[in-house]
Protein backbone atom coordinates (compact mmCIF):
# COMPACT_ATOMS: atom_id res chain seq x y z
CA UNK A 1 0.00 0.00 0.00
CA UNK A 2 1.40 3.34 -0.86
CA UNK A 3 1.85 6.31 1.60
CA UNK A 4 0.31 9.67 0.91
CA UNK A 5 3.11 12.25 0.97
CA UNK A 6 2.33 14.91 3.79
CA UNK A 7 3.97 18.51 3.67
CA UNK A 8 6.25 19.07 6.33
CA UNK A 9 9.00 21.78 7.07
CA UNK A 10 12.35 21.01 5.03
CA UNK A 11 14.65 19.14 7.14
CA UNK A 12 18.27 20.69 6.10
CA UNK A 13 20.19 17.78 7.48
CA UNK A 14 17.80 15.21 5.74
CA UNK A 15 18.11 17.28 2.72
CA UNK A 16 21.77 17.67 2.59
CA UNK A 17 22.44 13.55 3.23
CA UNK A 18 19.84 12.51 0.35
CA UNK A 19 22.07 15.42 -1.69
CA UNK A 20 25.01 13.22 -0.99
CA UNK A 21 24.00 10.21 -1.45
CA UNK A 22 23.01 11.36 -4.84
CA UNK A 23 26.11 13.00 -5.61
CA UNK A 24 28.14 9.77 -4.30
CA UNK A 25 25.73 7.50 -6.49
CA UNK A 26 25.99 9.88 -9.56
CA UNK A 27 29.96 9.52 -9.34
CA UNK A 28 29.85 5.96 -9.44
CA UNK A 29 27.67 5.59 -12.57
CA UNK A 30 30.14 8.31 -14.23
CA UNK A 31 32.98 6.08 -13.43
CA UNK A 32 31.63 3.09 -14.39
CA UNK A 33 33.35 2.83 -17.98
CA UNK A 34 36.43 3.56 -16.38
CA UNK A 35 36.19 0.85 -13.87
CA UNK A 36 34.81 -1.61 -16.68
CA UNK A 37 37.75 -0.24 -19.16
CA UNK A 38 37.50 -1.77 -22.51
CA UNK A 39 35.14 -4.80 -22.22
CA UNK A 40 32.59 -4.29 -24.58
CA UNK A 41 29.98 -6.96 -23.18
CA UNK A 42 29.84 -5.65 -19.65
CA UNK A 43 29.59 -2.02 -21.32
CA UNK A 44 26.67 -3.49 -23.27
CA UNK A 45 24.94 -4.75 -19.93
CA UNK A 46 25.73 -1.53 -18.20
CA UNK A 47 24.30 0.33 -21.14
CA UNK A 48 20.91 -2.11 -20.71
CA UNK A 49 20.64 -1.87 -16.95
CA UNK A 50 20.12 1.97 -17.49
CA UNK A 51 17.96 1.54 -20.50
CA UNK A 52 15.66 -0.63 -18.47
CA UNK A 53 16.36 1.76 -15.38
CA UNK A 54 14.69 4.96 -17.63
CA UNK A 55 11.24 2.49 -18.75
CA UNK A 56 10.85 1.63 -14.95
CA UNK A 57 11.14 4.88 -13.61
CA UNK A 58 9.12 6.76 -16.61
CA UNK A 59 6.67 3.63 -15.92
CA UNK A 60 6.72 4.89 -11.99
CA UNK A 61 4.61 7.65 -13.02
CA UNK A 62 2.08 6.17 -14.70
CA UNK A 63 2.07 2.82 -12.97
CA UNK A 64 3.66 3.61 -9.43
CA UNK A 65 2.16 6.84 -8.80
CA UNK A 66 -1.51 6.53 -10.74
CA UNK A 67 -1.95 3.03 -9.84
CA UNK A 68 -2.52 1.58 -13.71
CA UNK A 69 -0.81 -0.91 -14.40
CA UNK A 70 0.75 -0.31 -17.99
CA UNK A 71 2.49 -3.15 -19.57
CA UNK A 72 2.98 -1.02 -23.33
CA UNK A 73 6.52 0.30 -22.38
CA UNK A 74 7.77 -1.52 -25.39
CA UNK A 75 4.95 0.18 -27.73
CA UNK A 76 6.14 3.55 -26.93
CA UNK A 77 9.72 1.92 -27.19
CA UNK A 78 9.48 0.68 -30.66
CA UNK A 79 7.25 3.45 -32.24
CA UNK A 80 10.25 5.99 -30.95
CA UNK A 81 12.83 3.65 -32.20
CA UNK A 82 10.95 3.31 -35.90
CA UNK A 83 10.28 7.20 -35.59
CA UNK A 84 13.86 8.02 -35.24
CA UNK A 85 15.57 5.13 -37.52
CA UNK A 86 13.33 5.63 -40.49
CA UNK A 87 14.20 9.49 -40.17
CA UNK A 88 17.68 8.66 -40.33
CA UNK A 89 17.62 5.90 -43.23
CA UNK A 90 15.38 7.63 -45.57
CA UNK A 91 15.93 11.16 -44.92
CA UNK A 92 19.72 11.82 -43.42
CA UNK A 93 17.43 13.43 -39.79
CA UNK A 94 19.85 13.44 -37.02
CA UNK A 95 18.91 11.08 -34.22
CA UNK A 96 19.34 13.56 -31.76
CA UNK A 97 15.94 14.79 -33.34
CA UNK A 98 14.49 11.49 -34.24
CA UNK A 99 14.42 10.79 -30.37
CA UNK A 100 12.24 14.37 -29.48
CA UNK A 101 10.01 13.68 -32.36
CA UNK A 102 9.68 9.96 -31.80
CA UNK A 103 8.69 11.16 -27.78
CA UNK A 104 6.36 13.09 -29.51
CA UNK A 105 4.63 10.60 -31.62
CA UNK A 106 4.71 8.15 -28.61
CA UNK A 107 2.62 10.39 -26.51
CA UNK A 108 0.53 11.39 -29.26
CA UNK A 109 -0.31 7.37 -29.52
CA UNK A 110 -0.70 7.21 -26.17
CA UNK A 111 -3.25 9.62 -25.40
CA UNK A 112 -5.62 8.55 -28.48
CA UNK A 113 -5.71 5.39 -27.36
CA UNK A 114 -5.95 5.93 -23.10
CA UNK A 115 -8.41 8.68 -23.70
CA UNK A 116 -10.84 5.82 -25.08
CA UNK A 117 -9.51 3.26 -22.42
CA UNK A 118 -10.08 6.33 -19.74
CA UNK A 119 -12.97 7.50 -21.38
CA UNK A 120 -14.92 3.98 -21.52
CA UNK A 121 -13.88 3.26 -17.23
CA UNK A 122 -11.08 0.55 -18.66
CA UNK A 123 -8.90 0.41 -15.23
CA UNK A 124 -7.04 -2.75 -13.54
CA UNK A 125 -6.92 -5.95 -14.90
CA UNK A 126 -8.70 -4.73 -18.31
CA UNK A 127 -6.23 -2.28 -18.84
CA UNK A 128 -3.24 -4.37 -18.14
CA UNK A 129 -4.78 -6.59 -20.83
CA UNK A 130 -5.84 -3.86 -23.15
CA UNK A 131 -2.15 -2.21 -22.45
CA UNK A 132 -0.50 -5.39 -23.24
CA UNK A 133 -2.51 -6.51 -26.51
CA UNK A 134 -1.88 -3.00 -27.63
CA UNK A 135 1.93 -3.99 -27.83
CA UNK A 136 0.96 -7.44 -30.08
CA UNK A 137 -1.24 -4.96 -32.34
CA UNK A 138 1.61 -3.04 -33.11
CA UNK A 139 3.90 -5.64 -33.63
CA UNK A 140 2.10 -6.95 -36.48
CA UNK A 141 1.11 -3.66 -38.42
CA UNK A 142 5.03 -3.26 -38.30
CA UNK A 143 5.32 -6.16 -39.49
CA UNK A 144 3.34 -6.10 -42.51
CA UNK A 145 3.70 -2.40 -43.23
CA UNK A 146 6.81 -3.36 -44.90
CA UNK A 147 7.65 0.16 -46.45
CA UNK A 148 9.01 1.41 -42.54
CA UNK A 149 8.92 -2.25 -40.96
CA UNK A 150 8.88 -5.93 -42.24
CA UNK A 151 10.23 -9.21 -41.44
CA UNK A 152 13.32 -8.23 -42.40
CA UNK A 153 15.78 -5.83 -40.28
CA UNK A 154 16.44 -2.38 -41.65
CA UNK A 155 19.98 -0.96 -40.38
CA UNK A 156 21.00 2.34 -40.03
CA UNK A 157 23.79 3.95 -42.08
CA UNK A 158 27.15 3.39 -40.12
CA UNK A 159 29.21 6.28 -39.49
CA UNK A 160 32.17 5.56 -37.34
CA UNK A 161 32.09 7.98 -34.64
CA UNK A 162 29.55 10.47 -36.07
CA UNK A 163 28.04 12.81 -33.14
CA UNK A 164 25.20 13.83 -35.83
CA UNK A 165 24.10 10.35 -36.70
CA UNK A 166 24.29 9.28 -32.79
CA UNK A 167 26.47 6.41 -34.28
CA UNK A 168 29.83 5.00 -32.55
CA UNK A 169 32.75 2.73 -32.54
CA UNK A 170 31.86 2.15 -28.30
CA UNK A 171 29.10 1.37 -26.50
CA UNK A 172 30.42 4.04 -23.95
CA UNK A 173 28.77 7.56 -25.45
CA UNK A 174 25.57 5.30 -25.41
CA UNK A 175 25.99 4.98 -21.90
CA UNK A 176 26.44 8.31 -20.94
CA UNK A 177 23.38 9.12 -23.26
CA UNK A 178 21.12 6.75 -21.32
CA UNK A 179 22.54 7.87 -17.99
CA UNK A 180 21.52 11.77 -18.68
CA UNK A 181 18.24 10.33 -19.88
CA UNK A 182 17.68 8.49 -16.44
CA UNK A 183 18.97 11.53 -14.58
CA UNK A 184 16.08 13.34 -16.33
CA UNK A 185 13.62 10.61 -15.90
CA UNK A 186 14.61 10.56 -12.17
CA UNK A 187 14.18 14.49 -12.16
CA UNK A 188 11.20 14.62 -13.63
CA UNK A 189 9.62 12.28 -10.97
CA UNK A 190 10.81 13.76 -7.90
CA UNK A 191 9.21 17.27 -9.65
CA UNK A 192 5.74 14.94 -10.34
CA UNK A 193 5.71 13.78 -6.60
CA UNK A 194 5.75 17.08 -5.15
CA UNK A 195 3.45 18.53 -7.25
CA UNK A 196 -0.35 19.14 -7.31
CA UNK A 197 -0.26 16.38 -9.81
CA UNK A 198 1.86 13.98 -8.21
CA UNK A 199 -0.54 14.21 -5.00
CA UNK A 200 -3.51 13.80 -7.37
CA UNK A 201 -1.57 10.65 -9.02
CA UNK A 202 -0.88 9.28 -5.36
CA UNK A 203 -4.80 9.68 -4.71
CA UNK A 204 -6.19 8.14 -7.37
CA UNK A 205 -4.06 4.67 -7.27
CA UNK A 206 -5.22 4.55 -3.58
CA UNK A 207 -8.75 4.90 -4.35
CA UNK A 208 -10.42 6.34 -7.69
CA UNK A 209 -13.82 6.54 -7.15
CA UNK A 210 -12.46 8.15 -3.76
CA UNK A 211 -10.53 10.72 -5.82
CA UNK A 212 -13.45 12.14 -8.25
CA UNK A 213 -15.56 12.43 -5.25
CA UNK A 214 -12.82 15.12 -3.44
CA UNK A 215 -12.85 16.55 -6.91
CA UNK A 216 -10.02 14.95 -8.46
CA UNK A 217 -9.79 15.21 -13.00
CA UNK A 218 -8.95 11.44 -13.18
CA UNK A 219 -9.22 10.79 -16.70
CA UNK A 220 -6.97 14.32 -17.40
CA UNK A 221 -4.34 13.30 -14.44
CA UNK A 222 -3.98 9.89 -15.78
CA UNK A 223 -3.95 11.19 -19.47
CA UNK A 224 -1.06 13.55 -18.68
CA UNK A 225 1.07 10.46 -16.17
CA UNK A 226 0.44 8.55 -19.42
CA UNK A 227 1.67 11.35 -22.24
CA UNK A 228 4.70 11.99 -19.85
CA UNK A 229 5.84 7.75 -19.45
CA UNK A 230 4.65 7.32 -23.15
CA UNK A 231 7.16 10.40 -24.64
CA UNK A 232 10.20 9.37 -22.00
CA UNK A 233 10.29 5.90 -22.95
CA UNK A 234 9.42 6.87 -26.61
CA UNK A 235 12.49 9.33 -27.01
CA UNK A 236 14.51 6.51 -25.29
CA UNK A 237 13.45 4.61 -28.06
CA UNK A 238 15.43 6.97 -31.00
CA UNK A 239 18.77 6.07 -28.46
CA UNK A 240 18.08 2.39 -28.30
CA UNK A 241 17.55 2.16 -32.51
CA UNK A 242 21.06 3.88 -32.46
CA UNK A 243 22.85 1.71 -29.68
CA UNK A 244 21.61 -1.52 -31.59
CA UNK A 245 21.93 -0.17 -35.11
CA UNK A 246 18.56 -1.31 -36.53
CA UNK A 247 14.99 -1.71 -36.30
CA UNK A 248 12.87 -4.37 -36.58
CA UNK A 249 8.90 -5.40 -35.10
CA UNK A 250 10.75 -7.56 -32.45
CA UNK A 251 11.18 -4.39 -30.58
CA UNK A 252 7.51 -4.69 -29.92
CA UNK A 253 7.86 -7.65 -27.02
CA UNK A 254 5.31 -8.40 -24.61
CA UNK A 255 7.77 -9.65 -22.63
CA UNK A 256 10.15 -6.82 -22.15
CA UNK A 257 7.13 -4.42 -21.40
CA UNK A 258 5.72 -7.00 -18.70
CA UNK A 259 8.82 -6.75 -17.06
CA UNK A 260 9.11 -3.12 -16.89
CA UNK A 261 6.45 -3.19 -15.72
CA UNK A 262 7.49 -5.70 -12.52
CA UNK A 263 10.45 -3.57 -12.39
CA UNK A 264 8.29 -0.59 -11.08
CA UNK A 265 5.80 -3.03 -9.12
CA UNK A 266 9.58 -4.66 -7.02
CA UNK A 267 11.43 -1.46 -6.48
CA UNK A 268 8.03 -0.06 -4.71
CA UNK A 269 4.85 1.49 -6.11
CA UNK A 270 5.66 5.32 -6.60
CA UNK A 271 8.92 5.81 -4.49
CA UNK A 272 11.10 7.81 -7.13
CA UNK A 273 14.37 5.68 -6.65
CA UNK A 274 12.48 2.21 -6.45
CA UNK A 275 12.68 1.23 -10.27
CA UNK A 276 16.33 2.23 -10.44
CA UNK A 277 16.92 0.37 -7.56
CA UNK A 278 14.87 -2.92 -8.63
CA UNK A 279 17.00 -2.48 -12.16
CA UNK A 280 20.28 -2.43 -10.68
CA UNK A 281 19.79 -5.40 -8.70
CA UNK A 282 17.36 -7.84 -11.06
CA UNK A 283 18.89 -7.08 -14.68
CA UNK A 284 22.07 -7.15 -13.86
CA UNK A 285 21.79 -10.21 -11.13
CA UNK A 286 20.01 -11.53 -14.60
CA UNK A 287 22.35 -11.16 -17.03
CA UNK A 288 25.14 -11.90 -14.93
CA UNK A 289 23.15 -15.34 -14.21
CA UNK A 290 22.31 -15.40 -17.85
CA UNK A 291 25.91 -15.87 -19.34
CA UNK A 292 27.12 -17.93 -16.19
CA UNK A 293 24.00 -20.81 -15.64
CA UNK A 294 22.89 -20.95 -19.32
CA UNK A 295 25.99 -22.66 -20.75
CA UNK A 296 25.08 -25.91 -17.99
CA UNK A 297 21.09 -26.04 -18.35
CA UNK A 298 19.59 -23.67 -20.63
CA UNK A 299 17.38 -21.38 -19.53
CA UNK A 300 18.58 -22.04 -15.92
CA UNK A 301 18.77 -18.51 -14.70
CA UNK A 302 15.08 -17.85 -15.70
CA UNK A 303 14.45 -20.51 -12.74
CA UNK A 304 16.44 -18.98 -10.12
CA UNK A 305 15.62 -14.93 -11.22
CA UNK A 306 11.97 -16.11 -10.92
CA UNK A 307 12.84 -17.53 -7.27
CA UNK A 308 14.17 -14.48 -6.46
CA UNK A 309 10.80 -12.61 -7.76
CA UNK A 310 8.31 -14.72 -5.81
CA UNK A 311 11.12 -13.93 -2.23
CA UNK A 312 10.61 -10.39 -2.74
CA UNK A 313 7.19 -11.17 -3.15
CA UNK A 314 6.61 -13.14 0.31
CA UNK A 315 8.99 -11.12 2.05
CA UNK A 316 8.34 -7.31 0.60
CA UNK A 317 5.76 -6.99 -0.89
CA UNK A 318 6.06 -3.25 -1.01
CA UNK A 319 9.39 -3.11 -2.78
CA UNK A 320 12.86 -3.54 -2.23
CA UNK A 321 13.08 0.51 -1.80
CA UNK A 322 11.15 -0.24 1.18
CA UNK A 323 14.15 -2.34 2.86
CA UNK A 324 16.50 0.72 2.42
CA UNK A 325 14.19 2.69 4.61
CA UNK A 326 13.55 0.96 7.02
CA UNK A 327 17.81 0.36 7.36
CA UNK A 328 18.28 3.75 7.30
CA UNK A 329 15.25 4.25 9.80
CA UNK A 330 16.93 1.53 12.20
CA UNK A 331 20.70 2.58 11.79
CA UNK A 332 19.42 6.46 12.64
CA UNK A 333 17.53 5.13 15.62
CA UNK A 334 20.28 3.22 16.90
CA UNK A 335 22.57 6.59 16.80
CA UNK A 336 19.87 8.60 18.86
CA UNK A 337 20.01 5.82 21.04
CA UNK A 338 23.71 6.04 21.35
CA UNK A 339 24.05 9.85 21.48
CA UNK A 340 21.32 9.83 24.61
CA UNK A 341 22.95 7.20 26.06
CA UNK A 342 26.56 8.97 25.76
CA UNK A 343 24.76 12.08 27.19
CA UNK A 344 22.93 10.62 30.18
CA UNK A 345 26.46 9.03 30.90
CA UNK A 346 28.42 12.45 30.86
CA UNK A 347 25.20 14.00 32.83
CA UNK A 348 25.32 11.79 35.22
CA UNK A 349 29.36 11.99 36.35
Amino acid sequence: MKTMPMKSKPNPKLAARKAAGWLALGLVALLVPRLIGSNQYTMVLATTVLLYAVMASAWNIIGGMAGQMDLAATAYLGLGAFTAGTLLIRWNISPWIGMLLGGLVAAGFAVLVGYSLFRFGVTDVWYALSSSALVEVLRVVFLLWEDVGGPVEKYLPFHNWSLYHMRFGSYVPYYYIILGLLVITLLVNDRISKSKLGYYLLALGESEDAAEVLGVDARGCKLKALMIYAFIVGATGGVYACLYGFIHPNVFSGLQGTEVAILGIVGGMGITYGPLLATVLLVSGREILRSNLSGEIESLYLAVYAVVLILIALFRPTGVATLLDDIYRRFKRTGENHVSEISTNSTSL
